[in-house]
């Protein structure tokens, strides 16, 4: 038994996250597309509540999971795919075993237990294997081509067109067009690629401008005043660009802070162009 105050309660910190992290890969096995890839989270959280057990023996302490995270991690793998969350939790399997470090040298068989955590994130690699992102190269065109052309459209208008309808309107039919057109252009170009997978392609590079499309528009259709309308949408573009690229990050190891400066950069350089030619024409055509 741990005696050590320290000692026991990092202990207890670590049966804690095991048996939490059981209940969550068992739940999440249950969410992989098929049974080869659900063996593997299942496989892990078998040995996660080994561990648990391990952890009950020294402390002599019986702990209840965290049920709070396992609903909320559960709930993410839904929204944002498996790939994400697991990702996410293999950054945590690295927390852990650094934890376990500090028990070593008091318990040596702890060794084992943290081998295994360096293993669990290995498996776990392996099984990754979700549709979105074989096609995260379309979503990144939609969604990066909608920021910045409608962006810099709406800035524009803001500026060119009198009230927010007309500023919707005239938005809405450039993104909707616009969405059209591209996912008209991945395919063909996908298609003169020899990709078999064409339609795919196109369908997320579409889908994901249209998207976008639809929430950089929402405030000019529910607002009155058209400036705070844009100061919103811009609000909306950095949360989008921020988002993104976090979920890039996690799911395909890219560095956040570079592409997130460069997206931001491109996006809000062509609003602000659009910006000065919406108010120049303003002043030019006396509207």
């Amino acid at each position: 038994m741990i005696t050590d105050p320290a000692l026991l309660s990092t202990a207890l910190a670590c049966q804690k996250n095991e048996i939490t992290e059981y209940r969550i890969y068992t739940r999440l096995a249950i969410l992989c597309p098929n049974e080869r890839n659900a063996e593997i989270p299942r496989s892990v959280g078998h040995d996660e509540y080994e561990h648990s057990l391990f952890w009950e023996s020294h402390t002599g302490q019986k702990i209840s999971p965290d049920a709070g995270k396992v609903f909320r991690t559960v709930a993410l793998a839904r929204v944002l795919g498996l790939t994400f969350v697991l990702k996410r939790m293999e950054k945590n399997e690295g927390i852990a075993a650094q934890k376990y470090q500090t028990l070593i040298e008091a318990y040596p068989d702890i060794e084992t237990i943290s081998a295994d955590e360096d293993a669990h994130e290995q498996a776990l690699l392996g099984c990754l294997d979700e549709e979105v992102l074989r096609y995260v190269g379309s979503v990144v065109l939609g969604l990066n081509d909608a920021l910045v052309e409608l962006t810099g459209a709406l800035a524009g208008f803001t500026l060119a067109l009198g009230d927010t309808k007309t500023i919707s309107i005239a938005g809405l039919v450039t993104g909707v067009s616009a969405a059209f057109s591209m996912a008209a252009s991945a395919y063909l170009s996908a298609k003169a690629d020899g990709n078999p997978k064409a339609a795919t392609s196109s369908f997320y590079t579409g889908t994901a401008y249209f998207i976008t499309v639809v929430l950089l528009i929402l405030p000019f259709l529910c607002l009155s005043n058209k400036f705070i309308a844009l100061a919103i949408t811009l609000t909306i573009a950095v949360c989008i660009i921020f988002l993104f690229n976090y979920y890039l990050s996690v799911t395909k190891d890219m560095d956040f802070k570079k592409r997130c400066a460069e997206m931001a950069a491109i996006s809000f350089g062509v609003a602000a162009l659009s910006f000065g030619i919406g108010w120049l024409m303003s002043r030019l055509l006396g509207v």
